[in-house]
Protein backbone atom coordinates (compact mmCIF):
# COMPACT_ATOMS: atom_id res chain seq x y z
CA UNK A 1 0.00 0.00 0.00
CA UNK A 2 1.29 3.64 -0.41
CA UNK A 3 1.83 5.53 2.81
CA UNK A 4 2.15 8.88 2.97
CA UNK A 5 4.61 11.83 4.11
CA UNK A 6 3.82 12.08 8.32
CA UNK A 7 4.52 15.02 10.01
CA UNK A 8 8.08 13.54 11.26
CA UNK A 9 7.51 14.49 14.80
CA UNK A 10 7.21 11.11 16.35
CA UNK A 11 9.72 9.70 14.00
CA UNK A 12 12.28 12.71 15.09
CA UNK A 13 11.31 12.06 18.93
CA UNK A 14 12.29 9.12 19.14
CA UNK A 15 16.00 9.28 17.47
CA UNK A 16 16.86 12.41 19.26
CA UNK A 17 15.77 10.38 22.32
CA UNK A 18 17.44 7.58 21.55
CA UNK A 19 21.07 9.58 20.84
CA UNK A 20 20.52 10.59 24.94
CA UNK A 21 20.20 6.98 25.73
CA UNK A 22 16.81 7.15 27.19
CA UNK A 23 13.11 6.60 27.13
CA UNK A 24 10.24 8.59 25.72
CA UNK A 25 7.78 9.94 28.66
CA UNK A 26 4.12 9.74 27.86
CA UNK A 27 1.31 11.54 29.77
CA UNK A 28 -2.52 10.97 28.76
CA UNK A 29 -5.00 13.56 29.74
CA UNK A 30 -8.71 13.73 28.36
CA UNK A 31 -9.40 16.28 26.21
CA UNK A 32 -12.33 18.91 27.75
CA UNK A 33 -11.70 17.05 31.33
CA UNK A 34 -13.18 18.70 33.66
CA UNK A 35 -13.57 21.94 30.74
CA UNK A 36 -12.23 22.92 27.61
CA UNK A 37 -9.99 25.87 28.74
CA UNK A 38 -8.89 23.99 31.95
CA UNK A 39 -8.13 21.04 29.97
CA UNK A 40 -5.83 23.37 26.93
CA UNK A 41 -3.96 24.86 30.07
CA UNK A 42 -2.51 21.33 31.09
CA UNK A 43 -1.85 20.22 27.77
CA UNK A 44 -0.25 23.25 26.81
CA UNK A 45 2.14 23.20 30.14
CA UNK A 46 2.89 19.01 29.70
CA UNK A 47 6.16 19.81 27.46
CA UNK A 48 7.48 21.84 30.06
CA UNK A 49 6.90 19.42 32.61
CA UNK A 50 8.73 16.71 30.73
CA UNK A 51 6.31 15.06 28.46
CA UNK A 52 8.25 13.84 25.07
CA UNK A 53 4.67 12.85 23.48
CA UNK A 54 1.39 13.71 24.38
CA UNK A 55 -1.60 11.39 24.26
CA UNK A 56 -4.69 13.20 24.17
CA UNK A 57 -8.23 11.42 25.07
CA UNK A 58 -10.96 11.86 22.90
CA UNK A 59 -14.51 11.46 24.73
CA UNK A 60 -16.74 7.99 24.11
CA UNK A 61 -19.27 7.17 26.24
CA UNK A 62 -18.55 3.24 25.80
CA UNK A 63 -14.74 3.46 26.36
CA UNK A 64 -14.14 -0.82 26.68
CA UNK A 65 -10.63 -0.45 27.50
CA UNK A 66 -10.72 2.16 30.30
CA UNK A 67 -11.26 1.58 34.34
CA UNK A 68 -13.20 3.50 36.44
CA UNK A 69 -10.36 6.72 36.65
CA UNK A 70 -10.29 7.29 32.77
CA UNK A 71 -14.08 6.32 32.29
CA UNK A 72 -15.20 9.64 35.19
CA UNK A 73 -12.96 11.42 32.90
CA UNK A 74 -14.92 10.53 30.08
CA UNK A 75 -17.97 11.91 31.37
CA UNK A 76 -16.09 15.25 33.39
CA UNK A 77 -15.24 15.83 29.46
CA UNK A 78 -18.77 15.17 27.77
CA UNK A 79 -20.17 17.72 30.95
CA UNK A 80 -17.00 20.30 29.58
CA UNK A 81 -18.40 20.60 26.29
CA UNK A 82 -16.31 17.65 24.74
CA UNK A 83 -16.49 17.49 20.99
CA UNK A 84 -14.33 15.88 18.49
CA UNK A 85 -14.13 19.19 16.62
CA UNK A 86 -13.09 21.10 19.55
CA UNK A 87 -10.64 18.12 20.75
CA UNK A 88 -9.19 19.54 17.01
CA UNK A 89 -8.96 23.05 17.93
CA UNK A 90 -7.05 22.45 21.25
CA UNK A 91 -4.57 20.78 19.06
CA UNK A 92 -4.35 23.28 16.41
CA UNK A 93 -4.04 25.81 19.17
CA UNK A 94 -1.40 23.83 20.58
CA UNK A 95 0.28 24.36 17.65
CA UNK A 96 0.06 28.19 17.12
CA UNK A 97 -1.02 30.03 19.19
CA UNK A 98 0.93 32.04 21.77
CA UNK A 99 3.23 29.36 23.07
CA UNK A 100 3.12 27.63 19.76
CA UNK A 101 4.15 24.14 20.33
CA UNK A 102 5.45 22.47 16.90
CA UNK A 103 7.94 19.76 17.73
CA UNK A 104 5.86 17.79 20.95
CA UNK A 105 3.78 14.58 19.32
CA UNK A 106 0.20 14.31 19.82
CA UNK A 107 -1.37 11.05 19.69
CA UNK A 108 -5.34 10.88 19.84
CA UNK A 109 -6.23 7.94 21.60
CA UNK A 110 -10.10 6.71 21.79
CA UNK A 111 -12.55 4.80 19.80
CA UNK A 112 -14.04 4.34 16.38
CA UNK A 113 -17.32 5.70 16.74
CA UNK A 114 -16.78 9.36 17.12
CA UNK A 115 -14.61 9.12 13.87
CA UNK A 116 -17.18 7.05 11.84
CA UNK A 117 -20.15 9.74 12.89
CA UNK A 118 -17.10 13.00 11.87
CA UNK A 119 -16.50 10.88 8.68
CA UNK A 120 -13.04 9.55 8.40
CA UNK A 121 -12.20 11.13 5.15
CA UNK A 122 -13.41 14.85 7.02
CA UNK A 123 -11.44 13.29 10.05
CA UNK A 124 -8.43 12.96 8.93
CA UNK A 125 -7.60 15.87 6.49
CA UNK A 126 -8.82 17.97 9.82
CA UNK A 127 -6.73 16.49 11.79
CA UNK A 128 -3.50 16.67 10.18
CA UNK A 129 -4.23 20.15 9.01
CA UNK A 130 -4.82 20.88 13.09
CA UNK A 131 -1.54 18.79 13.83
CA UNK A 132 -2.37 15.61 15.22
CA UNK A 133 0.64 13.07 14.39
CA UNK A 134 -1.31 9.77 14.96
CA UNK A 135 -4.00 7.57 16.25
CA UNK A 136 -4.69 5.08 18.70
CA UNK A 137 -8.18 3.44 17.96
CA UNK A 138 -8.65 0.68 20.97
CA UNK A 139 -11.73 -1.22 19.03
CA UNK A 140 -10.41 -1.44 15.46
CA UNK A 141 -8.74 -4.78 15.27
CA UNK A 142 -5.77 -5.57 11.91
CA UNK A 143 -9.23 -7.47 9.97
CA UNK A 144 -11.46 -3.52 10.22
CA UNK A 145 -7.80 -1.67 8.93
CA UNK A 146 -9.73 -1.06 5.68
CA UNK A 147 -12.04 1.29 7.46
CA UNK A 148 -9.62 3.92 9.15
CA UNK A 149 -6.24 2.34 9.68
CA UNK A 150 -5.08 2.26 5.86
CA UNK A 151 -7.10 5.57 5.19
CA UNK A 152 -4.86 6.95 7.95
CA UNK A 153 -1.57 5.64 6.77
CA UNK A 154 -2.57 6.75 3.55
CA UNK A 155 -2.55 10.36 4.40
CA UNK A 156 0.56 10.36 6.63
CA UNK A 157 -0.64 9.81 9.85
CA UNK A 158 0.40 7.03 12.10
CA UNK A 159 -1.62 4.26 13.05
CA UNK A 160 -0.81 2.78 16.63
CA UNK A 161 -1.76 -0.45 17.12
CA UNK A 162 -1.68 -2.22 20.85
CA UNK A 163 -0.55 -5.46 21.53
CA UNK A 164 -1.62 -7.18 24.96
CA UNK A 165 0.17 -10.29 27.38
CA UNK A 166 -2.39 -12.37 25.38
CA UNK A 167 -1.30 -11.00 21.27
CA UNK A 168 0.97 -14.38 20.65
CA UNK A 169 3.17 -15.11 18.27
CA UNK A 170 1.04 -16.50 15.79
CA UNK A 171 -0.99 -13.00 16.06
CA UNK A 172 1.58 -10.48 16.61
CA UNK A 173 2.46 -10.16 12.84
CA UNK A 174 -1.01 -9.28 12.32
CA UNK A 175 -1.15 -6.54 14.95
CA UNK A 176 2.38 -4.67 13.53
CA UNK A 177 1.76 -5.12 10.14
CA UNK A 178 -0.01 -1.92 9.27
CA UNK A 179 1.43 -0.54 12.77
CA UNK A 180 3.64 3.04 12.35
CA UNK A 181 4.89 5.51 15.06
CA UNK A 182 5.51 3.30 17.48
CA UNK A 183 3.88 -0.36 19.26
CA UNK A 184 2.01 0.46 22.43
CA UNK A 185 2.31 -2.67 24.85
CA UNK A 186 -0.99 -2.96 26.85
CA UNK A 187 1.50 -3.97 30.45
CA UNK A 188 -1.73 -5.78 31.81
CA UNK A 189 -4.31 -7.69 30.84
CA UNK A 190 -7.45 -5.56 31.83
CA UNK A 191 -8.65 -1.97 31.75
CA UNK A 192 -6.56 1.36 32.46
CA UNK A 193 -5.75 2.38 36.13
CA UNK A 194 -6.01 -1.04 37.75
CA UNK A 195 -3.55 -3.64 38.65
CA UNK A 196 0.04 -3.35 38.22
CA UNK A 197 2.72 -4.54 36.07
CA UNK A 198 5.29 -6.62 36.51
CA UNK A 199 8.76 -5.25 35.40
CA UNK A 200 9.67 -8.83 34.51
CA UNK A 201 6.92 -9.74 32.73
CA UNK A 202 6.95 -6.36 30.59
CA UNK A 203 11.00 -6.94 29.94
CA UNK A 204 9.99 -10.40 28.50
CA UNK A 205 6.92 -9.53 26.20
CA UNK A 206 9.05 -6.32 25.27
CA UNK A 207 11.32 -8.40 23.74
CA UNK A 208 9.22 -10.52 21.91
CA UNK A 209 7.89 -7.24 20.17
CA UNK A 210 11.28 -6.30 19.22
CA UNK A 211 12.11 -9.76 17.29
CA UNK A 212 8.85 -8.97 15.31
CA UNK A 213 9.36 -4.92 14.56
CA UNK A 214 11.79 -2.27 14.29
CA UNK A 215 9.52 0.14 15.91
CA UNK A 216 9.82 1.39 19.34
CA UNK A 217 7.74 0.09 22.01
CA UNK A 218 5.97 2.12 24.09
CA UNK A 219 4.47 0.64 27.70
CA UNK A 220 1.40 1.57 29.06
CA UNK A 221 -1.58 0.71 31.21
CA UNK A 222 -0.46 -0.27 35.18
CA UNK A 223 1.80 2.53 35.42
CA UNK A 224 1.19 4.72 38.92
CA UNK A 225 3.80 6.17 39.83
CA UNK A 226 7.56 7.80 39.24
CA UNK A 227 9.20 4.53 40.25
CA UNK A 228 6.68 2.52 37.91
CA UNK A 229 7.62 4.55 35.38
CA UNK A 230 11.37 4.52 35.84
CA UNK A 231 11.26 0.51 35.81
CA UNK A 232 9.35 0.28 32.60
CA UNK A 233 11.58 3.39 30.98
CA UNK A 234 14.84 1.14 32.09
CA UNK A 235 13.23 -1.92 29.49
CA UNK A 236 11.39 -0.13 26.73
CA UNK A 237 11.49 3.14 24.75
CA UNK A 238 8.49 4.66 26.19
CA UNK A 239 6.40 4.89 29.89
CA UNK A 240 3.04 5.98 29.08
CA UNK A 241 1.11 7.03 32.26
CA UNK A 242 -2.70 7.93 32.09
CA UNK A 243 -5.49 7.40 34.93
CA UNK A 244 -2.59 8.77 37.92
CA UNK A 245 -3.17 12.16 35.80
CA UNK A 246 -6.55 11.85 36.10
CA UNK A 247 -7.22 11.16 39.14
CA UNK A 248 -5.23 14.12 39.74
CA UNK A 249 -7.51 16.00 37.92
CA UNK A 250 -10.04 14.40 39.72
CA UNK A 251 -8.83 15.07 42.97
CA UNK A 252 -8.88 18.67 42.31
CA UNK A 253 -12.46 19.64 41.80
CA UNK A 254 -15.09 21.40 43.86
CA UNK A 255 -17.86 20.23 45.44
CA UNK A 256 -19.53 21.37 41.82
CA UNK A 257 -17.27 19.71 39.90
CA UNK A 258 -15.40 22.45 38.46
CA UNK A 259 -11.99 23.01 38.47
CA UNK A 260 -10.10 24.54 41.99
CA UNK A 261 -7.32 26.74 41.40
CA UNK A 262 -4.14 25.18 41.82
CA UNK A 263 -5.59 21.57 39.44
CA UNK A 264 -3.48 22.66 36.23
CA UNK A 265 -0.26 23.17 38.30
CA UNK A 266 -0.72 20.21 41.17
CA UNK A 267 -1.50 17.81 37.54
CA UNK A 268 1.20 19.21 35.99
CA UNK A 269 3.84 18.80 39.31
CA UNK A 270 2.84 15.03 39.27
CA UNK A 271 3.44 14.83 35.18
CA UNK A 272 7.21 16.35 36.13
CA UNK A 273 8.06 14.18 38.92
CA UNK A 274 6.69 11.11 36.80
CA UNK A 275 8.93 12.35 33.83
CA UNK A 276 11.86 12.81 36.14
CA UNK A 277 11.39 8.81 37.22
CA UNK A 278 11.93 8.33 33.33
CA UNK A 279 14.76 10.12 32.65
CA UNK A 280 16.36 8.98 35.71
CA UNK A 281 16.33 5.47 34.23
CA UNK A 282 19.18 4.43 32.06
CA UNK A 283 17.84 2.38 29.17
CA UNK A 284 18.65 -0.98 28.82
CA UNK A 285 19.56 -3.44 25.56
CA UNK A 286 15.83 -4.45 25.24
CA UNK A 287 16.39 -4.25 21.48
Amino acid sequence: MNRGETSGRIEARFEKLAGEGRAAFVPFIMAADPDLETSFDILQGLPAAGADLIELGVMYSDPMADGPAIQAAGLRAKAGGARLDRTLDMVRRFRTGDAGDNDTPIILMGYYNPIYIYGVDRFLADAREAGVDGLIVVDLPPEEDVELCLPALATGMHFIRLATPTTNDARLPAVIANTSGFVYYVAIAGITGTKSADAAEIQASVERLKRHTDLPVAVGFGIKTPDQAAAVAAIADAAVVGSAIVQMVADNLDSNGKAKPELVTNVLELTRSLAEGVRGAARKAAQ
